[in-house]
């Protein structure tokens, strides 16, 4: 029997309605959708979709990972935290060194010691293949695994951190995504001048609070623990510093930029555990000058003159009021693993990217017209239904796409472009189903019920299929191909509810309407 309850028809006509709002905002003007968001409650729709690099114009930035970096400093740390071992366990060695592929050496004065180097070694990381060398020598190397281990992680943190900095400029709906092993892709819809974003995303902003070395600084070369740095306003002007910093970037809590005497200067608080050590180590050494590094540079070189235990300090450079404030976006962000250098860079100009859209634009509407006029002459009333249904599926894939603040790309807009000539397959099945039918000799009604119920399983297999060519494209792909993989699932899924629901429904209410329907209504 040919018939769709009043709770399913309900549905079908609030899905249907609730598209239509959602996709209203992205044919509003400027102006009226300003209006709309000023004036309207918050719950009613407004967002938009947003527009690629491709259709909005705007940077695209490839940015490479200096991974050997990631590598030697994971391998300094290692060799940091191994001589204090060996002290502890009263272990004597003569040298400690880093190998070509980022592995450690340590020769031992004693090879009767060599069991329990080993242990110590494994115990600080248990990655390690530690192994016995030549002369007494222990050899400790990184595994593939750990190194894979250790190069996700190092691009995953640079991604964050990136999408971070990009966010407190105020930048929206930058698409920054892994490319290969050891490259990031930043695309930045909108930005027409990309300079002080490249400034902001190449330092690595890596901040240290570090104890200044006087011997180093006396003999104007690096000592073991410690290190000889520029000054950043003079950089003929090195000061000796140790190491391993009283407190590390990780340990501020939040960056403002503010005033002191009228000068720029950044103020920064602690958190817990960096006001306890930074108030222990000022503590014990007051009278001692102590150095703020920012990316292996002194920023600046001051004097602890008293216990400094509030948690709360300021960072002044001679800075200018744009430096003050990047300064202190980068702190909030948090420092890079390992330096980025830019690969590759370009910017798409926002004429280009209009030309795009009015072309795709065109596009689809001769699509749909074309699409139309075809349903209409070969199923005549029914056909016309169709077409109402195909309205509501291009609503619906708008709605869903400004619902979800998913970018539009311009293989996104051919994936709208084919949506819309797939859109009616499902409505053909159903209506060819049903003219066999009929002219087999079953009744109006018979014909219909058949027509559906039959063509069901034909239209779920081939939409299946399709969905799962888009989820592997979305899988595998990237950038505009994971573009296009959405806005074809999107498509199928409103295809379906569109073809199936929407035009039974209006199928169902024209058999049921006025007087009793017998002969079917197709050119």
């Amino acid at each position: 029997m040919v018939k769709i309850s009043r709770f399913k028809a309900l549905f079908i006509m609030l899905v249907c309605v609730f598209g239509m709002a959602y996709a209203a905002p992205n044919v509003l003007s400027p102006s009226a959708k300003s209006w709309m968001q000023q004036t309207l409650p918050s719950w009613l729709p407004s967002k938009t979709v947003n527009l690629g690099l491709d259709l909005r114009g705007g940077a695209h930035i490839l940015l490479s990972v200096d991974l050997p970096t990631v590598f030697r400093d994971h391998a300094d740390n290692l060799m940091d935290a191994i001589r204090p071992a060996m002290r502890e366990g009263k272990i004597g060695f003569t040298n400690i060194r880093m190998t070509a592929d980022y592995g450690i050496v340590v020769t031992l004065r004693d090879t009767a010691d060599g069991e329990q180097a080993r242990k110590i070694i494994r115990t600080l990381d248990p990655t390690l293949i530690v192994e016995s060398g030549q002369d007494g020598a222990i050899n400790a190397s990184m595994t593939e695994s750990a190194k894979n281990e250790l190069r996700n992680q190092a691009i995953s943190q640079s991604i964050e951190i990136i999408r971070r900095r990009i966010d407190e400029t105020g930048t929206r709906e930058p698409m920054i995504q892994r490319q290969g092993e050891s490259r990031i892709l930043v695309q930045l819809p909108g930005v027409d001048d990309p300079s002080r974003v490249k400034e902001l995303i190449g330092k690595t902003a890596k901040l240290g609070f570090h104890l200044v070395d006087e011997r180093s600084t006396s003999l104007q070369r690096s000592r073991p623990g410690a290190m000889l740095l520029p000054m950043q306003d003079d950089e003929a002007r090195k000061f000796g510093v140790e190491k391993r910093p009283m407190i590390s970037g990780e340990m501020l809590q939040s960056a403002q930029p503010s005033f002191q005497d009228g000068m720029p200067v950044v103020s920064f608080r602690l958190d817990a555990l960096g006001s306890k050590r930074f108030c222990d180590v000022s503590r014990k050494n007051v009278g001692r000058p102590f150095a703020i590094v920012l990316d292996e540079k002194i920023i600046s070189a001051p004097v602890l003159r008293e216990p400094i235990c509030g948690g709360q300090g300021q960072i002044s450079g001679g800075f200018t009021v744009q430096e003050a404030n990047d300064l202190s976006i980068l702190l909030r962000a948090g420092a890079l693993p390992a330096p980025l250098t830019i690969a590759e860079e370009r910017t798409v100009g926002p004429s280009l990217g209009a030309d795009s859209v009015e072309a795709g634009k065109k596009a689809s509407v001769l699509a749909l017209g074309a699409v139309v006029i075809f349903v209409m002459m070969a199923y005549g009333l029914f056909g016309v239904f169709a077409c109402i249904a195909l309205i509501f599926n291009v609503c619906l894939i708008f709605a869903l796409l400004s619902l979800l603040q998913a970018t539009l790309t311009l293989p996104g807009i051919a994936g709208i472009v084919l949506t819309i000539g797939m859109a009616v397959d499902a409505n053909v099945l159903v209506f060819e189903r049903i003219r066999e039918e009929y002219l087999s000799g079953r009744s109006l009604m018979s014909a219909i019920d058949a027509g559906y119920s039959r063509a069901m399983s034909t239209i779920t297999d081939a939409n299946i299929t399709t969905l799962i060519s888009a989820a592997l494209l979305y899988s595998f792909g990237t950038g505009p191909i994971k573009g296009f993989a959405v806005t074809l699932a999107i498509g199928i899924m409103t295809s379906l509810f569109s073809a199936i629901m929407v035009t039974r429904l209006m199928v169902v209410t024209w058999l049921h309407t006025g007087e009793r329907k017998t002969n079917l209504p197709m050119a």
